[in-house]
């Protein structure tokens, strides 16, 4: 790859380019359990697994698999939270050359049963919490083969429910009573490539159903190294023996999927399973913890944990080895709060279509705030003019990015036309808005689609979401464009206030006004007890629109 003016901005440990181990994903498990068979893999609530039981029930729950059926090419969903059976469903479907359907398990019916016939699974983990959903899902689609577990089968002192317990319809199975009557660890010996699908990712779609994003096992490989070597600053100063991480963000989310799961069978580290965010839990849960060598999160849930009453005596500079922020912008008021606590803290920029790694602060390099940084190794990027997609902008001029890489997904499951629209000529239009300074540090402004035009002015709320931050009394802020016959466009944030707070929306207005153009100033303030949020911590912009939306209609 020839030399990129970012290149020298690169941690010491950080080559330019990688030569990727031409190996299916499932294959970490093998060489983790190789590596350190007896240290914990898994630790949930306290009960864990080693990599070398977390290999055998890999084994098992693949042959079992294999026996009910599913072969190379099937789409399997996964349909759990953070769990030990997640990662022995995942890990097993890979090894038979099946193709994990990952899905939020805060699905609706109608949502799953969408996603299952644009798949065509014939096979679904799920758990017994979501059932009432499943049954009428699997009405609308049926599936072959249903395996049901409860989360606390796998916890030390609940005991191990039966499929009687959970009212199993006759022809689905138990997750453990199966794994329980497959004794085979022997491999598949199934032929298995690096450009073979491996996951079938969607992505949060504004209308109808969201789109399936195919990753390649060489994709989940190459993503998963490049994020290794970009903390292996701090990897490589971590005894084996000691490397962990939190593992909170969702694996069903191409985040948790890369920087958690697939990260931590590459490095041998133990998994701390957080199958729900609950702050007070999470609060606890980091008392009872020494050292947490990597904790990968989104802005909502840092700005939970570093502004709860209990952060500063916590002394979580001491406790966190690197906080990662992704997901979505970081606000740089909660940057600087890290800062403040000590907290080491790096910024990176992914989507699902990215197999979640792309672009990323160095951690030892120079930094700049607002920039999500530099992009990885073998990463290419630019930057075009949003109306033709092809003229790129000059530098320090906002721009559509487009990237580049071998972590780039393989296309749109079942969807040849969008796949056409965001991938050309191995392109991937990512919809975001961006700024390239003159050392190739990118600032993300917007997305395309969140753009607000007012009065002939294109706007970007994040800019404006950013000033409201830095307001005392302001936890959240989200700024959109609301329709205006006058103006197009005008602005209405929304807004959530610090516990104890109170304030009034001239406030807010005037707080505005030395901070931003006039046409850049909210007119409109609405105070929310809660933003919606994604499952993974997401601010939902597109969902205040609707409703929005839905009022001038009336």
């Amino acid at each position: 790859m020839e030399s990129k003016i970012w290149h020298d901005k690169y941690d010491f440990n950080v080559p330019p380019t990688i030569n990727y181990p031409q190996i299916p994903v499932h294959e970490l498990v093998n060489l983790a359990a190789n590596a350190f068979p007896d240290k914990p893999a898994l630790n949930l609530y306290g009960t864990q697994l080693t990599f070398w039981q977390v290999r055998q029930q890999v084994m098992r729950m693949a042959n079992a698999l294999a026996g009910l059926g599913v072969k190379k090419g099937d789409r399997v969903a996964v349909h759990l939270p953070n769990c030990p059976q997640y990662v022995v469903a995942y890990y097993a479907t890979m090894s038979l050359g099946a193709i994990v359907v990952n899905l939020n398990p805060m699905y609706t019916a109608e949502e799953l049963a969408a996603i299952l016939a644009n798949t065509t699974v014939s096979t679904l983990f799920t758990f017994d919490m979501t059932l009432p959903n499943i049954r009428a899902a699997v009405a609308k689609f049926p599936i072959q083969r249903v395996i049901v577990t409860r989360i606390t089968d796998y916890i030390d002192g609940f005991g191990v429910s039966t499929a009687a317990d959970l009212g199993l319809d006759e022809s689905w199975q138990h997750f453990s009573e199966l794994l329980e009557s497959s004794t085979s660890t022997l491999p598949q010996r199934i032929p298995i490539v690096p450009g073979d699908p491996a996951l079938i990712q969607f992505t949060g779609g504004t209308t109808g159903i969201p789109k399936g994003a195919v990753l390649t096992h060489a994709n989940i490989i190459a993503a998963t190294l490049q994020a290794s070597l970009w903390g292996g600053f701090l990897t490589d100063r971590t005894p084996a023996e000691k490397r962990n991480v939190l593992a909170m963000l969702p694996f069903f989310h191409v985040y948790g999927d890369i920087v958690v799961l697939n990260w931590a069978m590459f490095n041998c580290a133990t998994q701390i399973l957080v199958p729900r965010f609950d702050i007070e839990e999470i609060m606890n849960l980091l008392a009872g913890i020494e050292r947490i060598q990597f904790f990968p999160a989104v802005p909502t849930m840092i700005n939970a944990i570093l502004n709860h009453p209990k952060a500063e005596a916590m002394e979580l500079g001491k406790k966190f080895g690197l906080l990662n922020s992704g997901g979505a912008p970081c606000p740089l008021s909660l940057v600087e709060r890290a800062k403040d606590l000590g907290v080491g803290f790096s910024e990176g920029w992914g989507m699902s279509e990215t197999t979640s790694v792309g672009v990323a602060n160095p951690n030892m390099g120079l930094r700049k705030n607002g920039s999500i940084g530099i992009p990885f190794p073998d990463t290419e990027i630019k930057l075009v003019d949003p109306n033709d997609g092809v003229t790129e902008v000059k530098q320090g001029q906002p721009g559509e990015l487009i990237i580049k890489g071998p972590q780039v997904m393989q296309g749109y499951w079942n969807n040849p036309e969008e796949t056409a629209n965001q991938l050309k000529d191995g392109w991937l239009y990512s919809g975001d808005v961006a700024i390239q300074d003159e050392d190739g540090y990118l600032f993300i402004v917007d997305r395309t689609k969140d753009m607000i035009i007012a009065s002939g002015y294109n706007i970007y709320p994040r800019e404006i979401d950013e000033v409201l931050y830095r307001h005392p009394k302001v936890a959240e802020a989200v700024a959109i464009g609301v329709p205006d016959e006058y103006r197009g466009e005008t602005i209405k944030v929304f807004v959530t206030l610090k516990a104890g707070q109170e304030a009034t929306e001239e406030e807010i207005i005037e707080f505005c006004k030395d901070k931003l153009a006039p046409y850049k100033r909210p007119k409109m303030v609405e105070f929310r007890d809660v933003i919606p949020k994604s499952a993974v911590g997401k601010v939902l912009r597109k969902v205040l629109r609707a409703e929005e939306e839905a009022k001038t209609k009336k």
